[in-house]
């Protein structure tokens, strides 16, 4: 549909990219990305590209602008009583992020990442002309290679995304295992079962729960894990409980899932200082975009001669490889909690060709993000490293958010150089934008 407002924004980013050089890089207000990167000589302001531009929860579709957080399109959605399928777990996510690089949710299970619920989207090339692709028009080929380019063939400013009818409330059941084998199998089965969610908690070998969530009319009661109460820690305390749709939906939200342990906020003094409204994502990405700034954390480990290892990576591992996976991780890794979400829902219609996911069934996301300490002085990136050739053997895929230190061959033949090549010939000749080595493992 026509919208004034988008097309005046389109044409402005349309002639400001015309008149800029190389080395682009986006402006834009969040970034999910933890990759330090060299600054660019030039950026394209894309922050006004934040609107929910129509609902229609009769045809199960919502339009929106790239650059929209998901905390803005759900509040549409749900105000219209819908959800779109995916929701990727923190409020900052941008769904043109979620899109261009790779997101998952506890729906992921039935419909599979962000990519493989969007309907078409209109795409800005490095010459400044804008295409509406979708899966079966002239751009199908860029439609099904923006996911995971990260904004290396262009950047996406309108997307129709589906989504899905809502209730008021979910039930949510945490289901404990003291069996990897055991778990990986009850996960397999639940994906075949009356769930409408389907995530788990891994705090050990012996320690892990299955969450699964149920959308119900009306509830006997209902938590709030937004201030003083920390979601992640319930699932070990209570077999069963209620959240209204929305704060189920931002659950992990408020701890950065375990994470804000990093930054000191899981003690109640300070819960209680920062209020309920510092207590996210948000927040949390502009701590840590100031630190990265001004190197706080390096100069301390400097001084205390210590060389911790950033190790925040999502890996997706075949089902039936998952239980190798994780008794690799927790043995040799050792990070502890770790995020586990099945990814199922694939259209075998649809090939995406940068992302390819889907050749064997099920497959398992891994989360785990934090510090490892490294008092032996391995080269830099020794553990990530050591898990980017475990998920390789096992025949998995990783996200590209964060640090990759894969080598140039190695790193196309995972993410499918040959056809990347020819879509990069085709929508940027000139080579205006960064390619994807470049950019998500040399860090430009």
């Amino acid at each position: 549909m026509s919208n004034p407002a988008y097309q005046l924004k389109r044409n402005q980013l349309s002639a400001q990219l015309r008149a800029q050089g190389e080395g682009i890089r986006l402006e834009k207000e969040t970034s999910n990305l933890f990759r330090t990167r060299s600054r660019a000589e030039t950026r394209l302001d894309v922050r006004s590209l934040n609107e929910v531009i129509a609902v229609d929860s009769t045809k199960q579709v919502v339009e929106v602008e790239g650059m929209t957080t998901y905390v803005d399109l759900t509040d549409a959605c749900l105000a219209n009583g819908c959800m779109p399928q995916v929701v990727p777990q923190l409020k900052s996510i941008t769904i043109g992020g979620a899109v261009s690089g790779i997101g998952i949710e506890s729906t992921s299970f039935r419909y599979g990442l962000p990519h493989e619920t969007i309907n078409r989207m209109e795409v800005l090339l490095a010459n400044g002309d804008v295409v509406e692709c979708s899966p079966d028009n002239e751009y199908a080929d860029l439609f099904f290679g923006i996911p995971n380019s990260y904004g290396t063939l262009g950047y996406i400013l309108k997307l129709e995304a589906r989504t899905l009818p809502v209730k008021p409330y979910v039930e949510l059941e945490h289901v404990a295992y003291s069996d990897i084998d055991a778990y990986f199998e009850a996960v397999g089965e639940a994906c075949n079962g009356d769930a409408d969610f389907i995530d788990g908690s891994i705090f050990s070998g012996d320690d892990m729960y299955l969450t699964l969530g149920r959308f119900r009319d009306e509830a006997p009661y209902c938590s709030d894990y937004t201030w003083l109460k920390m979601y992640f820690r319930s699932i070990r305390e209570r077999r069963q409980d209620f959240l209204k749709v929305r704060d189920y939906i931002w659950r992990w939200d408020t701890d950065w899932f375990w994470c804000s342990k990093n930054l000191y906020v899981q003690n109640l003094p300070m819960r209680l200082l920062l209020g309920r409204k510092r207590l996210n994502s948000i927040s949390y990405q502009k701590v840590m975009r100031w630190n990265n700034r001004v190197g706080l954390t390096s100069a301390i480990n400097k001084v205390l001669n210590r060389q911790p290892e950033g190790v925040v990576q999502d890996v997706d591992i075949p089902l039936e490889r998952a239980p190798e996976f994780l008794r690799f991780f927790l043995d040799e890794i050792g990070i502890r909690p770790v995020w586990m979400c099945p990814i199922g829902g694939h259209d075998p219609s649809r090939q995406f060709p940068f992302y390819p996911l889907h050749d064997s069934g099920l497959f398992v996301n891994f989360g785990f993000w934090d510090i490892v300490s490294n008092p032996q002085h391995h080269e830099a990136g020794y553990f990530n490293r050591r898990i980017e050739d475990k998920v390789t053997e096992l025949g998995g895929i990783k996200s590209l958010y964060s640090d990759a230190y894969y080598d140039e061959e190695l790193f196309w033949r995972l993410y499918n150089g040959d056809a990347y090549r020819e879509l990069k010939r085709k929508y940027d000749p000139e080579g205006r934008l960064k390619d994807l080595y470049q950019k998500c493992v040399l860090r430009q």
